[in-house]
């Protein structure tokens, strides 16, 4: 049966392209959503990008028919119609001079006439009006991953003895010598050797001596698992504290995984690892040319301010969480080299403000992003969480010949009114990039910042 779904304006503002997600059905937007988008779409910030994309979107379809009639769109017989709000016969618990209500008398007009209604919306407490008024009504689901069911990273197996025995005398183990094994996800789902994806970590346990165990990562598309014993040395002064963290700098420092991504909540040791491969990478190894930290601190693409001062002045306070890693991996408690060897006649700041004036150390807004090529650089996208999946794909197509982009973030903590755990652009990246040869995930979940974080992470 023909479906009519009727979007809001928080649809259209999350994903431009929403009016064309739904195939054969009909597509209605309120009049009162056009005069919403007509306010937005001077902003320059990524709300006023997508309102202006819908109203081109909806001017173009008006060479192919009259909008208020209905214009067909696709060959499955899918079209677009924009409604004029009407008053519902009998209805009065609908104040209609705010624009919410307007919006929603179109679903209930829609509804009272028999047809098959469903209001989409982000908007929680207006699903809640239309549970009330009895209308269907759902979230925008075409862009959302699972988020309760997100890809892990990792799955533990539980194998004889010979099986860890042959993959670190080998340094290689073939997918073969699993088969049969049922293994667990963190999330406790049981995952066969067949359904292991490139660039996942397998913790290995002894069926007879449960002290002996061991780790792997499934390389590439090679059908074979590699053993994981994590760097001899400190990685600018930092050493792996658990066994996810030691997968998590397995793939940040691998030069052939292009892109990793980080998710666990606050402590799990995410943006420090991070930066200190990268400086590893940049600053020790010399193999990219810079290490690039952004956070989305404001939507995309809005200006930083008419504040006193050059970019970097402007930026220091939305960057100072960067500026405390950054300065203790600089510091003697981190262990951590100094590269000149004066770290007895500089402090941690002096050398972090050398590496910034070198060009070697660059804080980013994601502002100017849009049109720009990153090549050859460590480049670092934290509370990535706050992206929209649109945003995210902006950012990762950047990335030039040579680049390695780490995306971090806590999808439990998201600050984007538009945004969910699971319609964020990190949970995105996680779900879409699965099983890409040059793509790695890791999940955290032990806070490993302090033992009172780890206690108040608990218990709190």
């Amino acid at each position: 049966m023909r479906k009519h779904f009727v979007l809001d304006t928080n649809v259209l503002l999350h994903n431009p392209q929403s009016i064309f997600k739904f195939e054969e059905h009909e597509v209605v937007i309120p009049l009162t959503v056009i005069e919403e988008l007509d306010k937005f779409k001077k902003n320059n910030d990524e709300t006023g990008r997508n309102a202006r994309q819908v109203v081109r979107s909806l001017d173009k379809l008006r060479s192919f028919g009259h909008l208020f009639e209905g214009v067909v769109w696709n060959e499955q017989g899918g079209s677009i119609r924009v409604a004029r709000s009407e008053p519902v016969a009998g209805e009065r618990s609908l104040e209609l001079d705010k624009n919410d209500n307007l919006i929603l008398g179109v679903a209930a007009a829609l509804n009272s006439k028999g047809l098959r209604t469903i209001f989409i919306t982000k908007d929680i407490n207006a699903r809640v009006k239309c549970d009330a008024l009895g209308i269907s009504c759902e979230d925008f689901e075409a862009d959302r991953v699972d988020a309760d069911w997100l890809y892990g990273g990792y799955c533990s197996m539980q194998v004889t003895t010979d099986v860890i025995d042959s993959l670190y005398q080998e340094r290689q183990l073939p997918r073969a010598a699993l088969e049969g094994v049922a293994g667990r996800t963190p999330d406790g789902d049981a995952i066969a050797c067949d359904a292991l994806v490139p660039n996942q970590f397998v913790i290995l346990s002894d069926a007879n001596d449960p002290g002996h165990t061991g780790l792997a990562r499934v390389l590439g598309n090679t059908g074979h698992l590699i053993p994981v014993t994590g760097p001899r040395k400190p990685v600018y002064g930092i050493m792996a504290r658990n066994v996810q963290q030691t997968m998590a700098l397995d793939l940040l420092l691998d030069d052939d995984v292009k892109l990793v991504t980080l998710i666990g909540p606050a402590g799990t040791g995410k943006t420090l690892l991070a930066i200190a491969s990268g400086m590893q990478k940049v600053l020790k190894e010399e193999r990219l040319d810079k290490l690039l930290v952004a956070r989305p601190i404001m939507p995309l693409g809005r200006d930083i301010g008419y504040l006193p001062g050059d970019k970097d002045e402007k930026l220091s306070m939305w960057m100072q969480p960067i500026f405390d890693n950054v300065s203790y991996l600089l510091s003697t408690r981190s262990g951590g080299p100094h590269g000149n060897g004066d770290a007895e006649s500089k402090s941690a700041e002096q050398r972090m403000d050398q590496l910034m004036a070198t060009g070697k150390l660059v804080m980013e807004p994601l502002t100017y992003i849009r049109g720009r090529s990153i090549p050859h650089q460590f480049m670092i996208v934290d509370e990535a969480q706050n992206l929209s999946p649109h945003e995210v794909k902006t950012i990762v197509s950047r990335v030039g010949d040579g680049t390695k982009i780490v995306l971090c973030g806590d999808i439990g903590q998201i600050d984007n009114p538009y945004l969910d755990a699971a319609s964020n652009g990190l949970a995105h990246a996680i779900e879409r990039m699965k099983g890409q040869a040059i793509a790695g995930h890791v999940t955290l979940s032990k806070t490993e910042r302090s033992e009172l974080a780890s206690l108040a992470a608990e218990v709190l």
